[in-house]
């Protein structure tokens, strides 16, 4: 697979120098940025598949009715997490 370029960065100098200052042994200016970029990606698309669910949850419950108590919710959350924390512990 051919690779693509990106375009440069102009940077504050002290961002740049925060950024060396940060490198793992062995690990280039480039590679950190790289990563940083992949990061971001995937954390915007995370958070734009969780927002369409979201209004997808919305309008399922708009059209049917059903809604849920917070409290409820947050109840089972609750419920759950207890249960999870019981099951770690046996180990």
């Amino acid at each position: 697979m051919k690779t693509a370029s990106l375009p440069s960065l102009r940077v504050d100098p002290e961002l740049r120098q925060a950024a060396e200052s940060v490198l793992n042994e062995g690990e280039s200016l480039s590679s950190l940025m790289e990563s940083s970029l992949r990061s971001s990606v995937i954390r915007r698309q995370m958070q734009r598949d969780f927002v369409s669910r979201g209004l997808a949850s919305r309008d399922v419950a708009r059209r049917t009715g059903d809604y849920y108590a917070a409290a409820d919710v947050h109840a089972e959350l609750e419920a759950m997490l207890a249960a999870t924390k019981k099951a770690k512990g046996a180990r």
